[in-house]
């Protein structure tokens, strides 16, 4: 068995046959299933309590209840889901999988001799994907913060009637002074300059 990283695993599956044989691939891979579930009822509370490093699910289709199930562990507490579905599914059904936090969507059953290659592929998936969102996330409070310093340089040169750049130089003073950054400043040079200007003004 090559040296790679050992995982906990939430095994989901209500088939005692398919638990054993995909429990016994997980061991002999060197991995540990450390909470089993017959479904996904209360999927986001089993994962604060277990931690796992990665989800398998294993049934015949998605329905609704496990739709939202994983949609709400994705939102709270993502981690990598494997689904194994046991029937074929329509392209609609894998679609709401996926966007509901499926990393691979295995739609011909579970063969644990391709488990190992499952694995890599969600978490290779999962990353991708919370990298990218990081990023968007990045972008999107980056242009809030610059929205926020814009603001407060317009207000400051209003009320202080200086031009632009002695505006923001204003806000880069004070952030030096106070050891904070500055959007920081420019939301709190904002709250000060509206108390200055009065109600509903």
């Amino acid at each position: 068995m090559s040296k790679e990283k050992q995982l906990n695993v939430l095994l989901i599956d209500d088939e005692p046959e398919r638990v054993k044989a995909l429990t016994e691939a997980l061991n002999l891979l060197g991995h540990n299933v450390v909470c089993h579930l017959p479904n996904t009822t209360d999927l986001n509370k089993h994962v604060e309590e277990n931690l796992p490093d990665i989800v398998i699910i294993d049934m015949d289709s998605p329905n609704r209840d496990t739709l939202e199930s994983m949609a709400t562990m994705s939102r709270n507490n993502p981690r990598p889901i494997v689904f194994f579905a046991e029937k074929q599914n329509d392209h609609k059904t894998m679609s709401d999988a996926i966007n509901a936090g499926v990393s691979a969507y295995i739609a011909d059953g579970l063969q644990p001799e391709r488990v190992t290659a499952i694995i890599d592929t969600a978490i290779a998936h999962f990353d991708a994907h919370s990298s990218l969102k990081a990023e968007l996330d990045n972008a999107k409070n980056q242009l809030a913060d610059r929205k926020f310093i814009e603001k407060a340089k317009g207000m400051l040169m209003k009320h202080q009637g200086c031009d632009e750049d002695q505006a923001y130089q204003t806000l880069r003073k004070i952030a030096m002074d106070r050891h904070q950054t500055l959007p920081v400043v420019a939301r709190n040079v904002i709250e000060a300059l509206k108390g200055l200007s009065g109600p509903g003004k």
